[in-house]
């Protein structure tokens, strides 16, 4: 599958910064999307390094002598959490005068684990997250959804062969991935945290109730958290305070980000399976919720869920073009509104509400309240339609 909307945004970073980043969880295809963007440039001579390679490793052991030697005009250089001592060499070669030559760099980590990214090459990269395949790329929302977007499951030949990937891919990210990070978790401690996780999906966040459970501190289950969240596998939906006056709910959301992968810790593998789960609105709004995020191209610092404890809510806020976007999802083939989206939109400001829901149509129920199917992301009309009620160019 051709993902020409990130090979666009690799050349829009080139054309700002000397130093490119694609970060993304493992197996999301970062580097068939660089051996992608090196095919469409026409680059004859691109460089590769794959630092799981134990002969690229070696290569670098002394990474100034070993980069300066090459002249290609791209070096790609693949799991770069694994060295994150690179990126002081990696500043000195982009400021050398007069050569002209770029680096694109592949991390299964957030920037926020490859802290000397951000700290040594500031101003001298661009980074773009390449997530799991979307809606908008599938147009297929029956088969994302039980799934998940990783290329290997999503094209699997059977439900069976693609729960099975999932499954696999849990253990090797526990078992493997985890402490090549550098992180001494117990596997087994990590697998019960990440799946009890899975009952707090869309709900907020008890540090203590799950570190009760597990017979561990507060700060431990904080330090597994974190650590599912900096390698794209749990997403941290932070609160939004607005009238301060009011009791707000300060705890975080928890989102499993892969609805796969969720699947995979439940041990649901078809569609059947799923339909019998109670909490099953909870499992669809995570998955819708992501789809959304990634049709708006909305960053995590652009986006917010707000409570109160007089339990007036909002399931999601985006601030995008300088517009606050409230979002509920609903799991209901005829969505209504709640009081709780009037008081949002008035408390907040709003200037929409979006009622998601499964679906393809898009009609208005109230002024500035609108409905959008879910489906309309496939075609492209979600966002179109939205720019038009939001007046945005």
């Amino acid at each position: 599958m051709l993902r020409q909307f990130y090979l666009d945004q690799i050349t829009f970073q080139f054309k700002v910064h000397p130093i490119c980043g694609i970060l993304g969880p493992r197996q999301v295809g970062k580097t068939t999307l660089a051996r992608a963007y090196v095919e469409q440039e026409g680059i004859k001579d691109a460089h590769f390094f794959d630092l799981e390679n134990p002969l690229d490793l070696r290569r670098l052991d002394n990474p100034m002598l070993g980069l300066t030697s090459i002249t290609s005009e791209l070096i790609v250089i693949d799991e770069i959490q694994r060295k994150p001592d690179l990126f002081p060499i990696l500043r000195v070669l982009v400021d050398r005068p007069g050569v002209n030559q770029r680096f694109l760099i592949l991390g299964s980590a957030s920037r926020d684990l490859i802290r000397q990214s951000s700290e040594t090459l500031a101003g001298r990269i661009g980074y773009l997250e390449l997530p799991p395949f979307t809606l908008f790329e599938t147009k297929d929302s029956k088969t994302l959804w039980i799934r998940g977007g990783f290329p290997r499951s999503y094209l699997a030949e059977n439900e069976e062969l693609s729960f099975v990937w999932r499954q696999g891919y849990v253990t090797t990210f526990i078992e493997r991935d985890i402490p090549l990070l550098g992180f001494n978790v117990p596997p087994e401690q990590m697998r019960r945290f990440w799946a009890m996780l899975v009952h707090y999906q869309g709900q907020i966040f008890n540090a203590a109730e799950i570190a009760k459970s597990l017979g561990v501190s507060d700060h431990t289950i904080r330090k597994y958290l974190d650590i599912l969240a900096g390698t794209f596998m749990v997403r941290i939906l932070l609160p939004w305070f607005e009238y301060l006056h009011k009791r707000q709910v300060k705890s975080p959301k928890i989102y499993i980000r892969d609805s796969g992968i969720l699947h995979a810790l439940l041990g649901i593998e078809n569609h059947e399976q799923l339909q019998r789960y109670p909490v099953l609105g909870s499992f669809w709004e995570g998955f819708a919720l992501e789809q959304v995020i990634y049709a708006l191209q909305a960053t995590t610092h652009e986006c917010y869920f707000w409570s109160t404890q007089s339990n007036a809510e909002l399931d999601l806020l985006i601030m995008k073009h300088g517009k606050r976007i409230g979002f509920e999802f609903k799991y209901s083939d005829s969505p209504r509104i709640t009081k709780s989206m009037r008081i949002a939109r008035e408390d907040l400001s709003l200037d929409c509400v979006i009622v998601v829901y499964p679906g393809s149509q898009i009609f208005p129920m109230e002024e500035n309240i609108y409905a959008y199917g879910l489906d309309s992301i496939a075609t492209g009309a979600f966002t179109q339609q939205l720019k038009k009620d939001l007046n945005i160019a």
